[in-house]
């Protein structure tokens, strides 16, 4: 029914989506980049995403075209969210080795409570707050190095930018004035930076230093694309919009686990004893920050007692 909110049910499921999906695009990023160059790549990436991604609302949700205004608060979100935020990591990815990259995308759900407290003064309970710090130093265990390296300045530099970037385009989107249906705002979001990295692309001369594209780059491409893009951006946009940002934020605890299993169990990487106790610290701040809302609804159901 209009305006009933969403089943505990549906929420699970896009969380299983962003958290599975946005896991492996770590891999799919990096095998895209080994053969195009990061711009191109992301550019590419985000103008078919976007155009196959409007083209669906346009026959799914029908509706009025989007205003200059809309266009306007799309590519306000979508530079935020994919210009910066995304293609950032990408390009730090040549820098920065995926553990530390990790662990400094984990600082997402730290800035988002930041921003959500400051732009719409809103107070964390304490189980959320106590569960981001667990959740943090989980991904700090599963991606501290082990060895005695050195972190790239400017790599990390950017990765903090992306962090950044990316909560604020989320938060932003949740104000913005995009159009009703979720599909088309998605889908204006991605074809503005992707035509805005496109440009960035060819200024910085990227076509002309491409001179042989591996097939594994353009099936990760295509993944991306179709799985990374527009599935699971699509359920991260509608879980901003029906439930809380503390819950969405898990993802970036998540993410890195899926990412070190998919490492395992392609690329042959080991899997530690400190990587099977960071898992199980992260999934149990997920846990944490999620139970202000089961326990509410448990205390809803239960028979009222006095007046």
């Amino acid at each position: 029914m209009p305006g009933e909110a969403p089943s505990r049910a549906r929420i699970a499921a896009a969380l299983l989506v962003v958290y599975v999906v946005w896991g492996s695009t770590y891999l799919g990023m990096l095998l895209a980049i080994r053969t195009i160059p990061v711009f191109l790549m992301a550019g590419v990436r985000f103008v078919l995403a976007g155009s196959i991604l409007y083209a669906l609302a346009s026959k799914r949700e029908g509706g009025p075209r989007p205003t200059l205004r809309q266009w306007g608060a799309a590519a306000l979100v979508g530079i935020l969210l994919f210009g910066i935020g995304n293609t950032a990591v990408a390009w730090a990815e040549k820098r920065v080795a995926t553990g530390i990259a990790s662990l400094v995308i984990a600082t997402v759900p730290l800035w988002m409570a930041l921003f959500d407290r400051i732009a719409c003064g809103r107070r964390l309970g304490r189980n959320a707050v106590v569960g981001l710090a667990v959740g943090f130093g989980g991904a700090a265990l599963l991606a501290w190095p082990s060895g005695g390296g050195r972190v790239d300045a400017l790599g990390a530099i950017v990765l903090v930018g992306s962090a950044v970037a990316w909560a604020a385009g989320s938060l932003r989107s949740r104000r913005a004035t995009l159009p009703g249906r979720p599909l088309a705002g998605s889908a204006m979001q991605m074809l503005v930076a992707g035509v805005l990295l496109l440009v960035v692309s060819a200024a910085a001369g990227e076509p002309q230093r491409v001179h042989h594209v591996s097939a594994t780059s353009v099936l990760a491409v295509g993944y991306l694309v179709a799985f990374g893009s527009i599935l699971a951006f699509s359920a991260y946009a509608w879980l901003l919009r029906n439930t809380r940002t503390s819950l969405v934020s898990t993802y970036a605890y998540v993410n890195p686990l899926v990412a070190v299993f998919l490492g395992w169990a392609i690329e042959n990487e080991a899997v530690t004893a400190r990587t099977l106790l960071a898992g199980v610290i992260i999934l149990a701040a997920v846990a944490l920050i999620g139970t202000p809302a089961r326990v509410r609804e448990r205390l809803a159901a239960l028979p009222a007692r006095g007046r």
